[in-house]
């Protein structure tokens, strides 16, 4: 009696607090443009599914937070569009940055912003949608839709999750999230650490199938990746292509740029976040011939050294054109960003400091394919180091093509547990 007490305590308190974060959203969406498309794109969700979803329609529903955990589950999202082709499927996001820009991807049938976790939303949406599989992809565990699906007996399966011992399932106060875990039939994590994590909770039903972004990234290879305007751009130079930066990253970039950057050694900097602001700050501290993705046509590209990616989408396709990749978001505490984008394209990889949290970053770097640097002057010199010696880049470059291919095939062990 005591324990379920507790539990009917702690199922309180989290919907107290989902209630008050719906609260605290519609506040900052006054002042936020990213949490004010989420706030009014939720509103339109059932609205949405009801018009698109009849109820003799076979569902199967695919969840990712934002944008990264789409691409990780691409790769098994289009596998599942080939074996349940009469299915309807169903995508939602929780992050405006994921449903922006893949509301309309071909794997899916209907795009729409997942409901706040509320009680009163779960069962509607499931009412709705009614999946004969759910896939959620990583960790983005909302336990009353979990909930709906375990008492309704709907298959649900988690991949590419990665759990580390801080998480909440793990601690005292996170009974709530960690018993929705168990509305999982199969769990497929990344690492082993994270598989003896969730035995430690008592869960069983799980396979360390690795992470299928490997998947995601080496079917890139099989892409066209021409781009005709970075073609003019590169001519026969060498490039460095540094992808996802933020300020912390362009500044350490910004001196070796200004002092090295030539008809012969070109740069790309895609940053991640797109504000004209902040990248205007940067072009204007640029010393060399520079030019905006937004600002090329009718330019003779050939003659400008730094070309600045302010769009989105084109990154994967950016990289193919790299002979160095730099990889931003760990210089400061903003999270590594993709590293295996760059590094399928057989290219050596640099990033910034604080990257405890990639295992994909660990590896790499144990393998010397990937460089780690704190500060200005660690990029100066192993910078110079990878386009001075043609022999260690290539060699570097190998090594994490190869570490790809080692680690690929997530996607079928995933899909084999599917078919049965």
């Amino acid at each position: 009696m005591y324990f379920s007490n507790k539990q009917k305590l702690l199922a309180f308190i989290y919907n107290i607090l989902i209630s008050l974060t719906s609260l605290i959203l519609k506040g900052i969406a006054l002042f936020n443009t990213k949490i004010s498309k989420g706030v009014e794109g939720r509103k339109q969700t059932f609205t949405v599914l009801e018009n698109n979803i009849s109820q003799t329609d076979a569902c199967i529903w695919f969840h990712c937070a934002s944008l990264g955990e789409y691409e990780q589950g691409l790769p098994v999202f289009k596998e599942i569009r080939k074996l349940y082709p009469k299915h309807k499927i169903v995508l939602t996001f929780f992050s405006p940055s994921g449903y922006e820009i893949r509301k309309n991807t071909e794997v899916a049938d209907v795009v729409v912003y997942l409901p706040l976790d509320s009680k009163k939303n779960a069962k509607r949406f499931i009412n709705l949608v009614q999946p004969d599989l759910t896939i959620f992809v990583k960790y983005d565990i909302w336990p009353n839709f979990l909930k709906e699906l375990k008492k309704r007996h709907l298959k649900a399966i988690l991949i590419s999750a990665l759990f580390r011992p801080n998480h909440s399932f793990f601690k005292f106060y996170g009974k709530e999230q960690r018993n929705a875990l168990f509305a999982f039939e199969h769990i497929f994590v990344q690492n082993e650490a994270s598989k003896t994590l969730l035995h430690k909770i008592n869960y069983n039903h799980v396979t360390v199938s690795g992470d299928t972004r490997f998947d995601r990234v080496y079917s890139q290879l099989a892409q066209n990746n021409t781009l005709d305007f970075m073609e003019a751009f590169k001519q026969d130079s060498l490039c460095v292509v540094a992808g996802s930066t933020w300020p912390e990253d362009e500044n350490i970039l910004l001196d070796y740029i200004n002092k090295n950057a030539s008809e012969d050694l070109k740069f790309i900097i895609a940053p991640h976040n797109l504000k004209t602001a902040q990248i205007d700050r940067f072009s204007k501290q640029l010393q060399v011939p520079s030019i905006k993705y937004s600002e090329k046509e009718n330019q003779d590209m050939s003659k400008y050294s730094v070309f600045i990616m302010d769009t989105i989408g084109l990154l994967p396709k950016t990289y193919s054109y790299a002979d160095i990749a730099y990889v931003g978001g760990a210089m400061g505490n903003t999270g590594l960003h993709n590293t295996l984008e760059p590094a399928v394209f057989g290219i050596p990889v640099l990033i910034g400091k604080n990257y405890k949290k990639f295992p994909e970053a660990y590896a790499m770097l144990e393998e010397n394919g990937m460089f780690s640097v704190k500060n200005k002057e660690e990029l100066a010199f192993i910078l110079t180091e990878l386009i001075e010696n043609k022999e260690k880049r290539a060699r570097s470059g190998a090594k994490n093509l190869n570490y790809i291919k080692k680690n690929k095939e997530a996607v079928i062990q995933i899909s084999n547990y599917i078919r049965k």
